[in-house]
């Protein structure tokens, strides 16, 4: 897909426009413009980064041509919040219709602001705070993904079933890191099991986790719980092997990716419990979307977060279709209503729909990592150990306090 130099919205360092028609057929025809911001150089650059700009371009491929051009952009928040928000910001400013994707939930919750205030469309998939359909919650943002009561919810309580009811947490110290150790607490807490303590860590400037390993093994739990996400939980995970810590302490990956597997490998990740809303390998759909995108993808099937990416801004440029570009881009509100009146449908979800907060309801897999020998392929690491319906999965709607519903 060509770089058109004039199409290029500046917005700062590393962003980049990638339009999909010849310039003079775009200035024609109506144009709606997706922003990628995520992680391109840091700790979530593998289980999202490029692979999210490439999941959103084959949404634009799969939605085809129906009337209106779209084009692609892409920027690095560098997991900074003002950085992010500048570049949202701007991007807004000059004509950018809906961002997506926005990992590293302190991040979010800055463009989540800006999007309200500007009157555009926040797509999540990478940030896990559930505070974006609680107390954050906007009229202008569907959260897609994963959320971290929903982790908590899938993964934590399956843990506590097994016997894990003493639990210390090591933190990713921000908001995700925040949430997902409150979350799942709570259900520790609500299934009889307690919480010896916690040690957060600065993030991202950590990558040695030597001392906070050996802190949650001397608080005698049963349960060291990986409150962060993709090379700290690989570090950590590979750190705690290394220490012996698995003789006596079941490790829960909180929020782990095929990537992160994948990168540890299936004799240090065999065993090991996750939840992911999406698996290359759950049925005809997932498989035919992954081949789609596999020679774009580095030759690999996509994570969670960028198949987040699709579904979303699939939904979004349907929704666009529905009402017209000229209203889309008059009001993000108006554009996220006629999403949420519609239900959702696509190769990497299947069948779903989206709360009035803006949570995106679908099922939650509980999958146990294979061992070496039971795996048929380089890529095949799950087996399927539970599914909790789309209506269970996330926090109930009565039970966030998202405010603009109660106006």
């Amino acid at each position: 897909m060509a770089i058109q130099r004039r199409d290029l919205i500046a917005a700062g360092a590393g962003a980049t426009a990638l339009g999909g028609l010849p310039w003079r057929a775009r200035a024609q025809t109506p144009t709606i413009r997706v922003g990628v911001i995520n992680d391109m150089s840091g700790p979530y650059r593998d289980s999202g980064g490029p692979a999210s700009v490439v999941m959103t371009q084959q949404a634009v491929q799969d939605f085809g041509n129906r009337g209106f051009n779209v084009e692609v952009l892409q920027a690095d928040h560098q997991n900074k919040p003002d950085v992010g928000a500048n570049i949202a910001r701007q991007w807004f400013d000059q004509g950018v219709d809906a961002v997506v994707d926005l990992p590293t939930s302190s991040v979010a919750l800055a463009v989540n602001q800006i999007a309200r205030e500007k009157n555009k469309v926040h797509l999540n998939s990478g940030a896990g705070t559930s505070d974006l359909t609680g107390s954050q919650c906007s009229p202008n943002t569907v959260h897609w993904t994963y959320d971290t009561y929903m982790l908590a919810k899938s993964t934590g309580a399956a843990v506590v079933k097994t016997g894990g009811d003493n639990w210390f947490f090591i933190t990713a110290d921000y908001a995700f890191g925040h949430a997902l150790e409150r979350d799942t607490s709570n259900f520790v807490k609500a299934a009889g099991g307690k919480v010896a303590g916690a040690v957060r860590y600065p993030f991202p400037a950590t990558t040695d986790f030597s001392a906070f390993l050996l802190q949650a093994q001397a608080s005698r739990a049963n349960v060291i719980g990986l409150a962060n996400a993709s090379t700290d939980t690989v570090n950590c995970i590979k750190g705690a092997r290394e220490f012996g810590l698995q003789r006596t302490m079941k490790i829960a990956a909180l929020l782990m990716s095929n990537i992160d597997v994948k990168a540890l490998g299936l004799e240090s990740a065999q065993g090991l419990l996750l939840s992911e809303s999406f698996y290359w390998d759950m049925n005809d759909r997932t498989r035919a979307l992954t081949e789609r995108v596999r020679a774009k993808n580095q030759d690999r099937p996509p994570a969670m977060t960028p198949a987040g990416c699709y579904g979303a801004v699939l939904h979004y440029l349907k929704a666009v279709a529905d009402m017209g570009v000229a209203a889309a881009k008059a009001s993000g509100v108006e554009a996220v209503n006629r999403m949420k009146a519609m239900p959702t449908d696509d190769d990497a979800f299947g069948p779903g729909m989206i709360r009035p907060d803006g949570r995106k309801i679908h099922p939650a897999y509980l999958f146990e990592v294979k061992a070496p020998g039971e795996s048929r392929n380089p890529w095949d690491l799950y087996k399927l150990a539970a599914t909790t319906p789309g209506e269970e999965a996330f926090r109930p709607l009565a039970e966030g306090g998202c405010a603009f519903l109660r106006s």
